[in-house]
Protein backbone atom coordinates (compact mmCIF):
# COMPACT_ATOMS: atom_id res chain seq x y z
CA UNK A 1 0.00 0.00 0.00
CA UNK A 2 1.18 3.07 -0.74
CA UNK A 3 1.58 5.70 1.76
CA UNK A 4 1.15 10.02 1.42
CA UNK A 5 0.68 12.78 3.50
CA UNK A 6 2.31 13.34 6.63
CA UNK A 7 3.23 11.55 9.71
CA UNK A 8 2.87 11.88 13.20
CA UNK A 9 6.33 11.13 15.21
CA UNK A 10 6.88 10.46 19.27
CA UNK A 11 10.47 10.25 19.98
CA UNK A 12 10.61 7.77 23.73
CA UNK A 13 13.48 7.59 25.56
CA UNK A 14 14.36 4.27 27.62
CA UNK A 15 16.26 5.44 30.97
CA UNK A 16 18.25 2.53 32.74
CA UNK A 17 15.21 0.12 31.10
CA UNK A 18 12.50 2.22 31.96
CA UNK A 19 10.58 4.35 29.87
CA UNK A 20 9.48 7.09 32.87
CA UNK A 21 7.41 9.54 29.77
CA UNK A 22 5.71 6.92 28.12
CA UNK A 23 2.24 8.21 29.15
CA UNK A 24 2.14 11.19 28.13
CA UNK A 25 3.75 10.21 24.60
CA UNK A 26 0.77 8.31 24.60
CA UNK A 27 -1.61 10.78 25.32
CA UNK A 28 0.04 13.62 22.95
CA UNK A 29 -0.07 11.05 20.17
CA UNK A 30 -3.97 10.54 20.72
CA UNK A 31 -4.91 13.92 21.38
CA UNK A 32 -3.32 14.81 17.75
CA UNK A 33 -4.90 12.09 16.23
CA UNK A 34 -8.29 12.89 17.15
CA UNK A 35 -7.19 16.46 16.47
CA UNK A 36 -6.02 16.36 12.91
CA UNK A 37 -8.37 13.53 12.01
CA UNK A 38 -5.64 11.03 11.15
CA UNK A 39 -5.96 7.10 11.05
CA UNK A 40 -5.31 5.52 14.43
CA UNK A 41 -2.39 3.29 14.24
CA UNK A 42 -2.82 -0.34 13.03
CA UNK A 43 -0.80 -1.25 15.95
CA UNK A 44 -0.93 -0.57 20.16
CA UNK A 45 1.72 1.59 20.51
CA UNK A 46 2.42 0.51 23.88
CA UNK A 47 2.61 -3.12 22.74
CA UNK A 48 4.90 -1.65 20.04
CA UNK A 49 7.56 -0.66 22.63
CA UNK A 50 6.87 -2.92 25.47
CA UNK A 51 9.91 -5.31 24.41
CA UNK A 52 12.85 -2.41 25.13
CA UNK A 53 11.76 -2.20 28.90
CA UNK A 54 14.76 -3.45 30.53
CA UNK A 55 16.61 -2.90 27.67
CA UNK A 56 19.05 -0.46 29.39
CA UNK A 57 19.01 2.87 27.77
CA UNK A 58 17.68 3.58 24.06
CA UNK A 59 15.81 6.34 21.96
CA UNK A 60 12.72 4.93 19.99
CA UNK A 61 11.35 6.73 17.03
CA UNK A 62 7.72 6.10 16.59
CA UNK A 63 6.08 7.24 13.40
CA UNK A 64 2.53 6.99 12.33
CA UNK A 65 1.31 7.22 8.59
CA UNK A 66 -1.55 6.71 7.34
CA UNK A 67 -2.45 4.06 10.06
CA UNK A 68 0.71 2.45 9.94
CA UNK A 69 3.43 2.04 13.05
CA UNK A 70 6.95 2.27 12.64
CA UNK A 71 9.78 2.22 15.01
CA UNK A 72 13.61 3.26 15.31
CA UNK A 73 16.16 2.61 17.66
CA UNK A 74 19.44 4.74 18.18
CA UNK A 75 21.70 4.99 20.63
CA UNK A 76 20.83 8.37 23.72
CA UNK A 77 22.36 11.60 22.53
CA UNK A 78 25.51 13.41 24.61
CA UNK A 79 24.44 15.09 27.51
CA UNK A 80 26.75 18.18 26.87
CA UNK A 81 25.84 22.02 26.89
CA UNK A 82 24.86 22.42 23.57
CA UNK A 83 26.30 25.84 21.69
CA UNK A 84 23.08 27.51 20.03
CA UNK A 85 23.04 29.98 17.19
CA UNK A 86 20.20 32.01 16.39
CA UNK A 87 18.38 30.63 12.99
CA UNK A 88 17.73 33.17 10.66
CA UNK A 89 14.73 30.85 9.39
CA UNK A 90 11.99 32.20 10.88
CA UNK A 91 9.67 29.33 13.26
CA UNK A 92 6.84 27.93 11.81
CA UNK A 93 3.74 27.06 14.40
CA UNK A 94 4.16 23.28 15.16
CA UNK A 95 1.39 22.27 17.59
CA UNK A 96 1.71 18.74 16.80
CA UNK A 97 4.75 16.75 16.24
CA UNK A 98 4.67 15.61 12.74
CA UNK A 99 7.10 14.87 9.75
CA UNK A 100 6.34 18.41 8.40
CA UNK A 101 9.22 20.09 10.27
CA UNK A 102 11.07 21.96 7.24
CA UNK A 103 11.85 25.07 8.99
CA UNK A 104 13.49 22.97 11.64
CA UNK A 105 15.61 20.93 9.42
CA UNK A 106 16.58 24.16 7.18
CA UNK A 107 17.67 25.94 10.94
CA UNK A 108 20.05 22.78 11.66
CA UNK A 109 21.74 23.04 8.45
CA UNK A 110 22.04 27.20 9.48
CA UNK A 111 23.85 25.90 12.79
CA UNK A 112 26.13 23.34 11.02
CA UNK A 113 27.48 25.60 8.47
CA UNK A 114 27.96 27.78 11.87
CA UNK A 115 29.66 25.00 13.33
CA UNK A 116 27.33 25.45 16.28
CA UNK A 117 25.62 22.25 17.70
CA UNK A 118 21.71 23.61 17.00
CA UNK A 119 19.84 26.27 16.46
CA UNK A 120 16.99 28.58 18.44
CA UNK A 121 14.03 30.09 16.00
CA UNK A 122 11.89 32.98 16.66
CA UNK A 123 8.30 34.15 14.62
CA UNK A 124 8.16 35.98 11.71
CA UNK A 125 7.34 38.54 14.68
CA UNK A 126 10.86 38.23 16.33
CA UNK A 127 9.11 35.94 18.78
CA UNK A 128 11.37 33.75 20.79
CA UNK A 129 9.59 29.78 20.09
CA UNK A 130 11.97 26.87 20.24
CA UNK A 131 14.57 25.07 18.88
CA UNK A 132 15.08 22.58 16.20
CA UNK A 133 13.73 19.32 18.43
CA UNK A 134 13.43 21.12 22.18
CA UNK A 135 11.83 23.99 23.88
CA UNK A 136 13.75 26.56 25.27
CA UNK A 137 13.27 28.55 29.55
CA UNK A 138 15.09 30.71 31.11
CA UNK A 139 15.56 32.02 34.58
CA UNK A 140 14.36 35.61 35.34
CA UNK A 141 15.34 36.90 38.46
CA UNK A 142 12.61 34.63 40.75
CA UNK A 143 10.86 33.63 37.46
CA UNK A 144 11.46 30.21 34.54
CA UNK A 145 10.02 32.06 31.80
CA UNK A 146 9.49 30.33 28.51
CA UNK A 147 7.17 30.92 25.42
CA UNK A 148 3.84 30.08 25.20
CA UNK A 149 1.90 27.76 23.48
CA UNK A 150 -0.48 30.32 21.10
CA UNK A 151 2.61 30.69 19.41
CA UNK A 152 2.82 27.76 17.91
CA UNK A 153 5.39 25.90 19.80
CA UNK A 154 5.39 22.30 20.59
CA UNK A 155 3.66 21.44 23.55
CA UNK A 156 6.40 19.38 24.40
CA UNK A 157 6.35 16.40 26.93
CA UNK A 158 9.12 17.47 28.52
CA UNK A 159 8.27 21.04 28.73
CA UNK A 160 5.50 20.32 30.51
CA UNK A 161 6.84 18.19 33.12
CA UNK A 162 9.28 21.15 33.92
CA UNK A 163 6.02 23.43 34.18
CA UNK A 164 4.85 20.86 36.62
CA UNK A 165 8.23 20.79 38.88
CA UNK A 166 9.09 24.73 38.85
CA UNK A 167 7.71 26.72 41.36
CA UNK A 168 6.92 30.26 39.63
CA UNK A 169 6.69 29.59 35.98
CA UNK A 170 5.33 32.29 33.00
CA UNK A 171 4.61 31.62 29.79
CA UNK A 172 4.41 34.37 27.19
CA UNK A 173 5.90 36.26 23.92
CA UNK A 174 9.30 37.25 24.23
CA UNK A 175 11.99 39.40 22.08
CA UNK A 176 15.33 38.18 21.89
CA UNK A 177 16.69 40.75 24.18
CA UNK A 178 14.56 39.02 27.07
CA UNK A 179 17.23 36.56 26.83
CA UNK A 180 20.28 38.65 27.11
CA UNK A 181 22.47 37.87 30.19
CA UNK A 182 19.76 34.72 31.25
CA UNK A 183 20.42 31.59 31.94
CA UNK A 184 18.97 29.12 29.71
CA UNK A 185 18.44 25.96 29.21
CA UNK A 186 16.77 23.42 26.81
CA UNK A 187 13.67 20.54 27.05
CA UNK A 188 13.10 17.55 25.21
CA UNK A 189 11.89 14.11 26.34
CA UNK A 190 15.14 12.28 25.15
CA UNK A 191 18.11 14.45 26.79
CA UNK A 192 15.15 15.94 29.90
CA UNK A 193 17.02 19.11 30.88
CA UNK A 194 20.34 20.84 29.33
CA UNK A 195 21.98 24.25 29.88
CA UNK A 196 22.69 26.13 26.64
CA UNK A 197 26.65 26.55 26.51
CA UNK A 198 26.29 29.73 24.55
CA UNK A 199 23.84 31.74 22.08
CA UNK A 200 25.49 33.39 19.12
CA UNK A 201 28.81 32.84 20.34
CA UNK A 202 28.11 34.41 23.53
CA UNK A 203 28.45 32.42 26.92
CA UNK A 204 25.47 31.50 28.36
CA UNK A 205 25.68 32.51 32.42
CA UNK A 206 24.93 28.97 34.28
CA UNK A 207 22.27 28.70 37.30
CA UNK A 208 21.62 25.77 40.01
CA UNK A 209 18.63 25.52 40.09
CA UNK A 210 18.75 24.27 36.40
CA UNK A 211 20.82 21.49 38.14
CA UNK A 212 18.32 20.90 40.67
CA UNK A 213 14.95 20.79 38.15
CA UNK A 214 17.74 18.51 36.47
CA UNK A 215 17.64 15.99 39.43
CA UNK A 216 14.17 15.97 39.75
CA UNK A 217 13.12 15.85 36.36
CA UNK A 218 13.04 12.43 35.47
CA UNK A 219 9.65 10.40 37.82
CA UNK A 220 10.21 7.59 39.48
Amino acid sequence: MERTGYGLVETIRVRDGRMPLLHRHLARLARSIAELGLPRPNQDIAALVAPFSGTGNAVLRVEVLDGWASLTVREPPPSAPPTVITASEPHQPYPHKTTQRDCFTDAGQEAEVAEADDALLFTPEGCVAEGTAWNVFWWDGDLLRTPALDLGVLPGVARARVLELAPRAEQGRYGKQALAGKSLFLTNAVRGIVPIASLDGASVPGDPRTAELAGRFWPD
